[in-house]
């Protein structure tokens, strides 16, 4: 049984006394890589599970740092230690028992999918994490974890997390291998094949990206219904627009938010930690969606967030925000990130971020005025059938 905080576990795992000499001894290590996946050895599903707890009920020093005014936990709090706890699973599945280490950095890919099971999670309850891998290819692990929390004598279930890692070697230069897995029963095979599964549809989904194709005949006409929906009839202009009741324009359904990047916030390579990223983004998200709505969203699903870019030490980080797609009492938030250089004054994205939110009061319809709006809307559509897709 492992104590959260899981950074911390980490930490003390790899015994890093400072960034600085972190960084000396990985490349050290680079002499253990291996230079096929076959020279590894196999691990099976138990090698790398991990439990953790976070002892809220126990400790309120700690229930300080993830209680929010609703009386709730921070949810925020909770993605960082889920990419924390991501990392840990894969250092368990590639850990060197000779070396008494993982000889490979570990970095977050992309967040494939976090479907939320509960609305609330209690800030003086204890909470459960669980997780093991569950795919691997030559490069990359796809690792699944579970949290429950412990109320009224019963843990019930908060969430399931899907996440993929990829490995790289000791300076997180370039790639490595990483040891193959082992399936032991008819279960694992069908989690393994649900991970080959994963993959295809993560393909299939880059593949028709409306930055790559133009949208399909049905999206079109929609796109098209709804500037036909906007035109002022009494003009024969295609540029005087008019909102119909109950909406609200893309343009003003938006939030940005600033980042500086303090070394506090960085991994041990130096760059921020990519559990702060999330954390706010989410935080910026919610506060979107809630000035939006105007009334507190609760959180349905966290969908394909990627991590494009890692984002350096004293970099300027912009948070923009957008309510991208309405439907029913649901709220399509996207959130893109970027790192601004003031001396180039050049921008790089680093993350694209996509949330679902519920709220219990009629929301209005946003509506997209540009064809690059139209586009963001697409998306956000898109994003959220697939979030009710696999919500059954």
């Amino acid at each position: 049984m492992l104590p959260l905080c899981i950074k911390c576990c980490i930490f003390s795992i790899l015994m890093y006394r400072d960034h600085q000499q972190a960084l000396a001894e990985r490349t050290s290590l680079s002499q253990y890589l291996a230079q096929s996946q076959d020279e590894l050895p196999a691990k099976t599903m138990k090698d790398s599970a991990v439990e953790a707890h976070l002892p809220l009920g126990s400790q309120p020093a700690l229930r300080e740092k993830y209680l929010n005014y609703h009386n709730s936990v921070r949810f925020g709090r909770i993605l960082e230690d889920l990419d924390s706890l991501a990392v840990l699973i894969c250092y368990s599945h590639t850990w060197n028992k000779e070396l008494k280490r993982s000889p490979l950095s570990i970095v977050t890919a992309l967040v494939d999918k976090i479907d939320m099971r509960k609305n609330i999670i209690y800030p003086d309850c204890d909470i459960k994490f669980t997780g093991h891998v569950t795919w691997v290819g030559k490069t990359s692990i796809e690792a699944k974890m579970h949290v429950s929390q412990y109320h009224d004598g019963a843990y019930t279930d908060v969430l399931d997390a899907t996440f993929v890692m990829v490995a790289r070697d000791p300076d997180n230069k370039r790639a490595a291998f990483i040891n193959p897995l082992k399936l032991e029963s008819p279960e694992e095979k069908a989690i393994f094949q649900q991970g080959e599964i994963n993959k295809t549809r993560r393909v299939e989904l880059s593949t028709a990206s409306l930055l790559k194709v133009a949208p399909a005949a049905e999206e079109r006409t929609l796109i098209h219904n709804l500037f036909l929906n906007t035109l002022d009839t009494r003009t024969v202009s295609f540029r005087s627009r008019i909102l119909s009741p109950n909406s609200v324009w893309m343009e003003d359904a938006k939030m940005k938010g600033l980042e500086i990047c303090h070394p506090q916030e960085r991994n041990i390579f130096n760059r921020i930690f990519g559990g702060f990223l999330m954390r706010k983004a989410y935080e910026l998200g919610w506060a979107n969606a809630c000035a939006f709505a105007g009334c507190r969203p609760t959180l349905v699903a966290v969908d394909d967030i990627v991590f494009r870019k890692p984002v350096e030490i004293g970099s300027l980080l912009l948070l923009s925000s957008q309510v991208c797609y309405t439907e029913g009492l649901h709220i399509q938030v996207r959130v893109h990130t970027e790192v601004l250089d003031p001396l180039s004054r050049q921008h790089s994205t680093t993350n694209v971020f996509h949330f679902t939110f519920c709220v219990e009061k009629d929301i209005p319809a946003v509506v997209p005025q540009s064809y690059g709006e139209s586009m963001l809307y697409l998306d956000g559509k898109r994003h959220f059938d697939e979030t009710m897709r696999s919500q059954g």
